[in-house]
C-alpha cells in the first residue's frame, strides 16, 4: 500500500483494565486470525467491537487521492471498532491484522449493555475516541500544511514558467520581426544579363541569420556584387545587416572603387553603432563589356574561380573586417573573366558545415564540387553545391548560416 505518512504510532492510550477485560471475556467470542486479515472494512456498516488479546492490528484510512494514511497500531489489551457501534455509521478506517492475532469479538447488544453497566469501559472508550479524533485532526492539519507548502511552491513555479513563456513569446516575436527585415533585404530575383547570370542560396542556421548577399546594376556597364556576414545573430544582426546593406548601395552609387565603398561602409558602421559587432564582406564591381572584376576582400572567405580547362582556384586578397577598428586600409584586386567562367562566393557556414562524425566539409571538398559542376549554369550549379553540403551534413545540426552566390559568365 502507498502510505500518506510513515509515522506509525502504537496505541498506548485506551487499553482496557484487566478487570474490564475479564468481564468481557464472559460474553465475547474468542477468535484467531492469520496476518493480513481485514476485521473492519472502511465504508461498510459493521456491528462488532474487538479487543486484542495478542498480536497487532493496523488501523489505516484510504484517502481520496488513493494514498493510505496509518492512524494507529493496536496491540494486546487494546481495542477498536467502537465508533461503528456508537453512531451506527460506516467504518471510518480499515483494521487489518499485521501478525497472527487473537481477539475477543463483542456483539453490538453486549457492547451497549456493557457501556451502561461498566463506567470503566465507557470512560476508556470516551478517552480513546477523543484521543483518536485529536490524532486524526493533527495529521490532517499536518497534511494540509504540507499541501499548502506544495501549492505555494507550485504557484511560484507556475509564475516562473509564465515569465519564461512571456519572454519566449517576446523573443519569438522579435525573431519574426528580424526575419521580416532580413527577407525584405534579400532579393527574391537577382538581376540577369545576356552575358552574365546570377543565382543565390541562403539557409539560415536559426530563424534569423547574419549572412546577406546582393547583386545591383550600378549603371549600364557596371554591376555591384556583394556577400557579407554579420558576426551576430537575432534581431540585432538583422538591424546591423540592414544598416550595412544600405550603406553599401548608397556608397556604391558614388564610387566604382570597391575599396573606397567598403571603407566608407566601415566608417559609417563605426558612426552608426556602439555595439561590438563587425562585418566580413566581399564586394566587387564587374565591368560587363570587358569582363574585368575589381574587388576588395574584408576577411570574407575567398571566392572560388572556375575556368574551363584550368580548374578551380581561390581569389587572392587580404583585408580586415568592417565596423570595429579605426584606420582600416583595404586593397583592391582584379581578375579578367572569360565566357564559361564561374565565380562561387560563399559564407564560412559552407566549409565549416559539420557532419555527424564532426568532420568539417572544408574548402577543398567545396572546390572539387565546384569543379565537377563547373559546366552547369548558375541555378543548377548552386543547387548542385547546396545539395552536396546538405548530404554531407545529413542530420547534424547547423551552427552557422549557409550562403552561396554564383556568377556565370555566359557563352554567347
Amino acid at each position: 500500500m502507498t502510505l500518506a505518512t510513515t509515522s506509525i504510532i502504537h496505541h498506548a492510550f485506551g487499553a482496557l483494565e484487566p478487570e474490564t477485560l475479564e468481564t468481557l471475556r464472559a460474553v465475547a467470542v474468542r477468535q484467531s486470525y492469520p496476518a493480513d486479515t481485514t476485521l473492519c472494512c472502511q465504508g461498510k456498516i459493521e456491528h462488532t467491537f474487538y479487543v486484542v488479546v495478542n498480536g497487532n492490528v493496523i488501523v489505516s484510512q484510504r484517502l481520496d487521492d488513493g494514498q493510505e494514511r496509518v492512524l494507529n497500531v493496536v496491540g494486546p489489551m487494546g481495542y477498536f471498532g467502537e465508533m461503528g457501534l456508537i453512531d451506527d455509521a460506516p467504518r471510518m478506517a480499515n483494521c487489518i491484522t499485521l501478525t497472527p492475532t487473537t481477539v475477543l469479538e463483542v456483539t453490538e447488544e453486549n457492547f451497549d449493555r456493557f457501556m451502561i453497566e461498566s463506567p470503566a469501559l465507557a470512560y476508556a472508550v470516551l478517552r480513546k475516541i477523543l484521543a483518536t479524533t485529536r490524532h486524526i485532526d493533527q495529521q490532517a492539519i499536518s497534511e494540509l500544511q504540507q499541501k499548502n507548502e506544495a501549492l505555494q511552491k507550485a504557484y511560484a513555479d507556475l509564475q516562473r514558467a509564465q515569465a519564461r513563456l512571456v519572454e519566449k513569446e517576446r523573443l519569438e516575436r522579435e525573431l519574426e520581426l528580424a526575419a521580416d527585415v532580413q527577407r525584405s533585404l534579400l532579393r527574391e530575383q537577382l538581376p540577369q544579363f545576356p552575358d552574365y547570370a546570377f543565382a543565390a542560396y541562403l539557409q539560415p542556421a536559426r530563424q534569423v541569420g547574419g549572412d546577406f548577399y546582393d547583386v545591383v546594376e550600378i549603371d549600364q556597364e557596371h554591376v555591384g556584387i556583394l556577400i557579407a556576414d554579420v558576426a551576430d545573430k537575432g534581431f540585432h544582426a538583422a538591424l546591423f545587416m540592414a544598416v550595412a546593406s544600405t550603406l553599401f548601395w548608397q556608397e556604391g552609387k558614388h564610387s566604382l572603387s570597391p575599396a573606397a565603398v567598403a571603407t566608407a561602409v566601415h566608417q559609417g558602421m563605426l558612426e552608426a553603432t556602439t555595439h561590438d559587432t563587425f562585418l566580413t564582406a566581399f564586394y566587387g564591381v564587374l565591368h560587363r563589356p570587358s569582363g574585368r572584376l575589381i574587388y576588395t576582400r574584408a576577411a570574407q572567405d575567398r571566392p572560388l574561380w572556375y575556368r574551363p580547362g584550368r580548374g578551380v582556384e581561390a581569389l587572392v586578397g587580404d583585408g580586415r573586417f568592417l565596423g570595429m577598428i579605426d584606420g582600416l586600409k583595404l586593397e583592391e584586386y582584379a581578375i579578367q573573366l572569360q565566357p564559361g567562367d564561374r565565380l562561387v562566393l560563399f559564407s564560412d557556414g559552407v566549409p565549416d558545415a559539420t557532419n555527424l562524425a564532426e568532420e568539417q566539409y572544408g574548402t577543398s571538398r567545396l572546390a572539387r564540387v565546384v569543379e565537377a559542376g563547373g559546366e552547369l549554369t548558375a541555378v543548377p550549379l548552386i543547387n548542385h553545391i547546396a545539395q552536396d553540403v546538405n548530404q554531407w551534413r545529413q542530420n547534424a545540426p547547423a551552427f552557422d548560416d549557409l550562403t552561396l552566390l554564383v556568377m556565370e559568365v555566359r557563352v554567347y
